[in-house]
């Protein structure tokens, strides 16, 4: 639902303004996850449970495929140029400290209701927890001016009409809007068979208790974290392309040697090769909402950027499902090998999308 909400969205942030967008979309966000807390179970209403929770997910779905694009392309018009790479890694860097605090509160919870009463009780706590962060987030968004370059297309009736159609199917456009699709399918894919898949893979194959989990989590969205702000700078330093074209190469070349690290003997060592496994695979992405809005012009900037990285999810999210068919047709001391290719394949797409895309790290946004 994401690429629905990002098409949805960004057309209304081109036409709308980029505010008004963001407040709606972090709004609804949070209030889907706060009524996922309120789900019945199967146990009170059958299936009309699953079904619930699907459409309230789908739900949830369209409105965080909304927000990113707004946020990103409002952050990139009103910072100047050099500064963009490393706000640009602020801002990417913030999905990674979102799985930093819903790891702490995993922690916190899982300590609070033991057993029975994590199944009861705790994972709603949960879900009411996350709507914090999102009024936290509103009340910084409200108080954040309108994009000066929105803003100026407006008053000059320079506003696209129908800024999704155009960047699909206009030739302008097009060939930008699908070469940024592909590098995101890439980044995705990395991403989801990183951080996204490593506490199926822990619990599976790593024989990780529930209570260990959290804290190797917290190392390993810390490192994601940091990472982002990392090659963010880095591509403010070196070009976007640069910076991502070396993060693809460095998982290609150590993601297997570092993946047979990760299945060590005690938590520290687990720790350890989680945290450099993570850096290396799952942050190359940092340069990405400065790319994205570079590559596109203000009046349909809000529709390309937001589609273009919520496309990437298409393929890209298919990356855990994926590693565990690789992960099931091997061995047990292959299973490190299989973790690894899957990766592989979703670096080497970064890399040919990567490639074949410009520099502009020096572009002006118009």
């Amino acid at each position: 639902m994401r690429p629905l909400g990002a098409a949805i969205f960004g057309i209304y942030g081109d036409k709308f303004g980029r505010k008004k967008s963001m407040i709606i979309t972090i709004l609804g966000f949070s209030i889907a996850t706060f009524v996922t807390g309120l789900l019945p179970t199967y146990a009170m209403v059958g299936g009309l449970a699953p079904i619930l929770l699907i459409l309230t997910r789908m739900i949830q779905g369209i409105f965080a495929g909304g927000e990113w694009g707004s946020g990103a392309v409002i952050t990139m018009e009103s910072v100047p140029k050099q500064k963009r790479g490393l706000l640009s890694g602020f801002l990417q860097s913030g999905f990674s400290f979102g799985f930093v605090l819903a790891s702490i509160g995993f922690q916190i919870i899982t300590v609070i209701f033991v057993g029975e009463a994590f199944m009861e009780w705790g994972w709603r706590v949960l879900f009411f927890t996350g709507i914090i962060p999102g009024f936290i987030a509103l009340f910084i968004r409200f108080r954040m001016d309108e994009s000066a370059l929105w803003l100026e297309k407006q008053q000059t009736h320079k506003l696209e009409k129908t800024p999704l159609r155009k960047i699909v199917f206009g030739k302008q456009h097009r060939k930008a809007f699908f070469l940024c699709v592909f590098v995101m399918t890439g980044l995705v894919y990395m991403y989801h068979g990183s951080v996204g898949f490593l506490p199926t893979f822990l619990q599976q194959f790593g024989d990780i208790e529930r209570t260990d989990l959290a804290p190797i989590m917290i190392f390993a969205t810390l490192s994601s974290w940091l990472g982002m702000i990392f090659t963010g700078w880095l591509s403010q330093r070196v070009g976007r392309k640069k910076s991502m074209i070396f993060f693809a190469i460095a998982s290609i070349i150590l993601v297997i040697p570092i993946a047979y690290g990760i299945l060590g003997e005690d938590i520290s060592h687990m720790i350890l090769f989680v945290a450099i496994y993570v850096f290396v695979v799952s942050t190359a992405s940092g340069p990405i909402p400065a790319f994205f809005s570079e590559r596109f012009p203000t009046e349909v900037r809000n529709s390309a950027a937001g589609f273009a990285y919520n496309g990437g999810l298409i393929v890209g999210s298919w990356s855990p499902l994926i590693a565990l068919s690789l992960i099931s047709l091997v061995q047990s001391e292959f299973i490190p090998l299989a973790l690894g290719v899957n990766i592989i394949f979703g670096a080497v797409i970064l890399l040919i999308g990567t490639l074949l895309n410009p520099e502009t790290k020096d572009r002006d946004l118009s």
